[in-house]
């Protein structure tokens, strides 16, 4: 049980030494994910269209 404590101990140490990041940093991170995935999410819908209309052509 010992050990147990003593690793809870030093995992709240190593939180502490722990350099968060600011809520500025955070947001513009979160934007700058979001609006990635918007775009390749809209790339990927585009080619799946023009795949989907090629294969009707060829095919239908």
């Amino acid at each position: 049980m010992g050990k147990v404590i003593q690793f809870f101990r030093e995992s709240y140490a190593e939180l502490r030494k722990v350099v968060w990041p600011s809520r500025d940093d955070v947001v513009s991170s979160v934007a700058v994910v979001l609006v990635s995935t918007v775009i390749i999410a809209a790339v990927l819908g585009l080619v799946d269209f023009l795949l989907i209309s090629g294969v009707r052509k060829i095919f239908g």
